[in-house]
């Protein structure tokens, strides 16, 4: 497919409430668009970068950047008939991972748009829903935590995860525990720990939780191996797999037993789908972070938690949990048992709410 015309499309987007890690609180959601043309055919992707530096080092801002000076100038008027024609492309632009899967998604959806395919058909997913939780981010106190697990609950998630950080971990975790003893609960730390300050959530041990993710720095993987081994707890890692190379050392040094795949951290589906078969092939269970993704990429990532070794729920939750309004026509809603329905329509099965995109818009750029 030759790619005519390419525009990227700066939006924020208000969410329904605050949401609050170990790197601070947020009201409104940074992402680009990017919508790609060819041979008559409209392709959606989504760069989940956020507007700041938090979770790592890619920005709104440096995304916009690489995508306008590099990465559509690299793809512009070429033929690109697969990912991996893609990938080839952008081979020699480091880094920038989310940037590159942002653009990589729209080639997903254009090529399931020529074949007439679904992403699922094309990843090889067999299921047609996926089980789903929800992520908590900080509350005030431990009173509102629980209040808000408990509204959660009554919406029908079957699964939450905490965030945590130093001096809001073990009391608010335990008071989750004793409130919902029977609960699906796991903790996410966002790199908040050293080896050193991670003693301090040595009770986490003892409260039945699925996983602690990511407690240490976002670029180790010895440490966790040597954290690994004081917990019986899986550690779960996150920001530190960002190819299928990391991940096969993580497990190879048993830095972690559960591994969250997010597109957009490791470059494109093409990467998630790599880690998604080095781990199946492992034995080591997968699942599905969330990036407060729009409706485009919460198709995709529904589409890439449909295959066999997604074993845990992933953080795709409805739309509803995060957006009054959202950027796609179709909205995902949770069923009674606490999962989601996978798009069954060609490509990522939605499509755009033009309106609601001028809406959102800060700004735009076409080549």
């Amino acid at each position: 497919m030759k790619l005519e015309k390419i525009t990227i499309t700066h939006l924020r987007m208000p969410l329904v409430s605050h949401f609050e890690t170990s790197f601070g609180r947020i009201f409104d959601r940074d992402s680009i668009l990017i919508t790609i043309h060819a041979e008559g055919l409209v392709g959606y992707g989504e760069c989940a970068a956020d507007r700041d530096p938090g979770y790592g080092y890619e920005t709104s801002g440096t995304a916009w950047h690489i995508l306008k000076d590099f990465i559509l100038p690299a793809i512009h008027g070429k033929n690109v008939p697969a990912p991996a024609d893609f990938r080839f492309l952008v081979k020699n632009i480091k880094g920038h991972e989310m940037a590159k899967a942002g653009a990589e998604m729209a080639i997903w959806d254009l090529i399931g748009k020529k074949e007439k395919k679904s992403l699922q058909n094309l990843f090889g997913g067999s299921k047609p829903k996926v089980d789903v939780g929800v992520s908590v981010g900080l509350q005030d106190t431990p009173d509102d935590l629980l209040r808000v697990i408990e509204n959660y609950l009554k919406d029908g998630y079957g699964r939450v995860k905490l965030k945590i950080k130093p001096g809001r971990d073990v009391g608010d975790v335990a008071a989750a525990r004793a409130a919902f003893p029977n609960l699906k609960l796991q903790v996410d730390a966002n790199s908040a720990y050293t080896l050193e300050t991670a003693n301090a959530i040595q009770a986490l041990d003892d409260l039945n939780l699925l996983l602690i993710e990511q407690p240490l720095a976002e670029d180790d993987l010895w440490d966790h191996h040597i954290l690994q081994q004081k917990f019986k707890t899986p550690l779960c890692l996150d920001e530190t797999i960002i190819s299928a190379r990391h991940a096969r050392q993580a497990i190879e040094m048993d830095a972690c037993r559960i591994v969250n795949i997010k597109a957009g951290r490791v470059g494109g589906l093409s990467e998630a789908l790599a880690i998604h078969n080095l781990c199946y092939t492992a034995d080591v269970p997968v699942w599905c972070g969330g990036m407060l993704e729009t409706g485009i990429g919460r198709a995709a990532n529904l589409a890439l938690a449909s295959l066999p070794n997604f074993k845990l729920p992933g953080d795709i939750s409805a739309t509803d949990r995060y957006y009054d309004e959202d950027i796609t026509n179709e909205v995902f809603t949770l069923n009674t048992d606490s999962t989601i329905d996978v798009p069954t329509g060609i490509g990522l099965g939605v499509s755009v709410d033009e309106n609601a995109v001028e809406k959102f818009k800060v700004r735009e750029y076409s080549l």
